[in-house]
């Protein structure tokens, strides 16, 4: 959390929420949070937002020079600014593959990205094929070599 530092206690300084002296939330907030209290007492407790979203998953194999080239760190960072699950690994071949797996936008503007790839990347071609029964996993990481 970035604001100013209470000098006395190093910890960033929280105007919205008064925490009381005994750890709980103030009953009493300011009326900016009244709204916010209220529109969180209305949603259940717990609700899983991928059930409601329609989520597209692929495949995706790439060929080029896009080894030795930080292809798959570049690839980490724009999915997960993307907010996509999934991962991507080194192939023994020389390619580089993908599973892309979120909402259907996010996917195809990945696809995208990864026509061009980074900087110092030459993409020669791009295969995407459906792969809606592999499990991506709860955040997108890097493989080793296969």
């Amino acid at each position: 959390m970035r604001g100013r530092l209470n000098p006395y206690h190093r910890r960033p300084l929280v105007a919205a929420i008064r925490r009381n002296p005994h750890g709980g939330i103030n009953p009493n907030p300011p009326p900016s949070m009244n709204s916010l209290a209220i529109a969180a007492s209305s949603r259940p407790a717990y609700s899983n937002s991928t059930t409601n979203m329609a989520v597209k998953t692929v495949k995706v194999s790439i060929k080029g020079t896009v080894q030795g080239v930080f292809y798959r760190d570049w690839t980490v960072q724009n999915a997960r600014e993307l907010g996509l699950k999934g991962w991507v690994r080194n192939r023994w071949d020389g390619s580089v593959e993908a599973l892309f797996s979120g909402e259907p936008d996010s996917v195809e503007e990945m696809e995208r990205r990864c026509r061009r790839g980074p900087l110092s990347a030459m993409v020669t071609a791009l295969n995407v094929y459906p792969a809606d029964n592999e499990d991506p996993g709860r955040s997108f990481e890097r493989r080793p070599t296969v």
